[in-house]
């Protein structure tokens, strides 16, 4: 029950807005003044999508919506543009897996890639239709693939540094799901 306490669950959304800014910090730090070949995975929508999944109380979608629309500015992509997709995207998977700890990870991690691609697509499309320019395709490709094999890790860094695991059964009974 300690894991439902409201103490905790503002704790731990503080945890993730704080993570956020780290990893933004890291991303507009000027380490690197030459073009990549590749892109890094994007470790901000993963680390959203494994802690959304997992516990929902944790990053509401208000949150959400507020780190990446954030992010978009910092990072001078389309605002709202992402954060749309991604509260979209964290929403989707939360009523389709949300709430069942008996979900095995493999198929966590599929329905994670399914919506990563969904997210990816839909970006490109909306940029397409708007005329906006794009970064060649397969930059974005080779950061949803980065982006996709670093989710377990991700996942996993999250259940062992912060603790951030399925809820039990009981415990989503307590918070109201059904």
């Amino acid at each position: 029950m300690d894991s439902l306490a409201p103490s905790r669950i503002w704790v731990m959304r503080l945890s993730y807005a704080g993570l956020a800014m780290v990893i933004l910090f890291f991303h507009l730090l000027p380490l690197d003044t030459l073009p990549k070949r590749w892109a890094s995975p994007d470790l901000l929508l993963a680390l959203t999508l494994a802690w959304s999944l997992r516990r929902p109380d944790f990053v509401p979608p208000l949150l959400i919506a507020i780190v990446i629309l954030l992010a978009d500015l910092l990072l001078q992509r389309p605002p709202g543009l992402l954060a749309a997709l991604t509260v979209a995207g964290t929403v989707f998977l939360h009523s389709r897996f949300g709430n069942h700890g008996e979900t095995g990870f493999v198929a966590e991690w599929l329905a994670v890639a399914v919506v990563l691609m969904a997210i990816a697509l839909l970006y490109r499309i909306v940029l397409a239709i708007t005329s906006v320019d794009q970064a060649p395709l397969f930059l974005v490709a080779s950061q949803l693939v980065l982006t996709i094999l670093i989710y377990p890790l991700v996942a996993g860094a999250s259940q062992a540094v912060f603790g951030v695991r399925h809820l039990t059964p009981a415990d989503a009974e307590t918070l109201g799901a059904r």
